[in-house]
């Protein structure tokens, strides 16, 4: 615009100045290595303003050419990202039929001009995946990661998942780690760990996860104890595979007392204790524990002990059951007790409190077996009488 107005100034000015300086056109002489130029200063400027004219009209060609290509390009791009997107949409409604191979091929075709690049290529790599096309599974995440720049945080996700799937449980764990480094409170991120964590037997690892898992609100309090529970007993696997008893023992003594006090904790050494054959230790471990509190975990291990010391189990129980009253199982508990130490009729008043509290089975054909002892065989054939009609009765309900 400003050229235009310049040009315009020059033609008035020329107007205007032409008629006056007609015949003083002046001399203009212009001489280089092989020719020599002869001119007026009127056809110098003329010349000049032709020449303005010329660069002007060239350069008005070369921006309609470039507007010209612009708009083809955009027209031909525009019509790739409806594409893209008109593909992207037919993907998702494969995804919901579970047609894996289509889902696959809908999201990488013209997934460059996608609104989303990394989503469509992280989604091909799910549905290659699925297919087990592993060589295609990887290239789709390679181009997620080309297409993600800096922010890799989607791409290193789906991958541990695709890991995870594929078996890959080492290189899945190693990904976790890096993951948990840049996103330690990422929900998705602490998901693949605890599956990662599993998978792999890396309990201390999951049960250091634990706090920041209730923190986000990953699992319900319910959840996370069950889980909790989980890693603990397969820590406990762990340390009794490879040291035994003396092994579980040194692990437990090194644990914070918070955790040397939880019931369910107690319960599950325990076990692990009666399982390598160190039963004074579990003994120990049941009785400190129902000294604390009534848990029927611990009680239900006390039949397991089998031990030499009966008086010390049966005055525990005892004084849980001034406590906590005579509960069945206490009574159940006392019975079996009972009978591994051939004490026939205290085994038979405590069936017989369990059973008048609530009938079992179990408790019944104890009770017959401390009847034989006393060879009360009438009493022994009306009890298992009673507990086979009670199995009739329960099938038919």
């Amino acid at each position: 615009m400003i050229k235009v107005l310049i040009l315009f100034i020059v033609l008035i000015a020329g107007v205007i100045l032409g008629p006056l300086l007609a015949g003083h056109q002046g001399y203009v002489f212009i001489r280089t290595d092989n020719y020599d130029i002869t001119t007026s200063v009127t056809s110098l400027v003329l010349g000049f303003i032709l020449l303005q004219f010329v660069l002007l009209f060239l350069g008005w060609c070369y921006r309609r050419f470039i507007s010209t290509t612009s708009r083809t390009r955009g027209w031909v791009s525009g019509r790739k990202y409806h594409k893209a997107h008109t593909q992207t949409q037919k993907a998702l409604l494969k995804l919901a039929e579970g047609d894996f191979e289509q889902v696959e091929k809908l999201m990488s075709k013209h997934a460059d001009f996608s609104q989303q690049p990394v989503i469509n290529y992280l989604m091909a790599a799910e549905a290659a995946q699925q297919r087990g096309d592993e060589y295609r599974t990887h290239q789709y995440l390679d181009r997620a990661a080309e297409a993600a720049g800096s922010d890799q945080l989607p791409v290193d996700i789906s991958r541990v998942r695709i890991q995870l799937a594929e078996g890959e449980v080492h290189a899945a764990r190693n990904g976790i780690d890096k993951l948990l480094d840049k996103a330690p409170r990422h929900p998705e991120v602490l998901r693949l760990a605890e599956q990662a964590y599993l998978r792999s037997g890396a309990y201390q690892s999951l049960i250091e996860l634990l706090p920041v898992m209730a923190k986000v609100q990953l699992h319900n309090e319910d959840e996370l104890d069950a889980l909790k529970l989980k890693a603990y007993k397969g820590l406990m696997n762990q340390y009794m595979a490879e040291g035994g008893s003396d092994g579980l023992k040194a692990w437990w003594k090194a644990q914070p007392r918070r955790v040397r006090h939880e019931t369910a904790l107690q319960a599950f050494l325990a076990e692990h204790l009666i399982e390598c054959g160190d039963i004074a230790s579990a003994e120990k471990i049941i009785i400190d524990g129902l000294k604390q509190q009534y848990d029927e975990r611990l009680l239900l291990l006390v039949p397991k002990l089998n031990s030499e010391r009966p008086e010390v189990i049966e005055k525990t129980l005892l004084h849980l059951q001034k406590q906590n009253g005579a509960t069945p199982l206490l009574n159940s508990t006392l019975g079996v007790l009972s009978l591994q130490h051939a004490q026939w009729d205290k085994a038979e008043t405590y069936f017989k409190a369990a059973l008048a509290q609530r009938f079992d089975v179990q408790d019944a054909s104890w009770l017959a077996d401390a009847f034989d002892r006393q060879h009360k065989s009438s009493d022994a054939a009306k009890i298992r009488q009673d507990a086979l009609n009670h199995s009739l009765k329960q099938e038919r309900n």
